[in-house]
């Protein structure tokens, strides 16, 4: 999941900060689930995309997806 979360925030064009602020986290939050630290769980997962602008069903395909190729 954290190359997709980092994928999104830069299709968005938005610096770690930036999300941090529209999510009300701050920026170390941000690092720690794109790196992998920290789990995100759904509802964050669907905030995140709606931060960023991009369709939560889609992102969750993509991410089923990805999960899938990865076995």
């Amino acid at each position: 999941m954290p190359p997709l979360l980092r994928q999104m925030r830069q299709q968005a064009d938005f610096s770690q900060r930036a999300l941090g602020d529209r999510l009300d986290r701050p920026q170390s939050w941000i690092y720690n689930c794109e790196s992998g630290y920290r789990r995100v769980d759904i509802t964050e997962f669907i905030n995140w995309c709606r931060a960023c602008e991009a369709d939560p069903k889609q992102m969750l395909n993509k991410l089923l997806k990805l999960m899938g190729a990865q076995k």
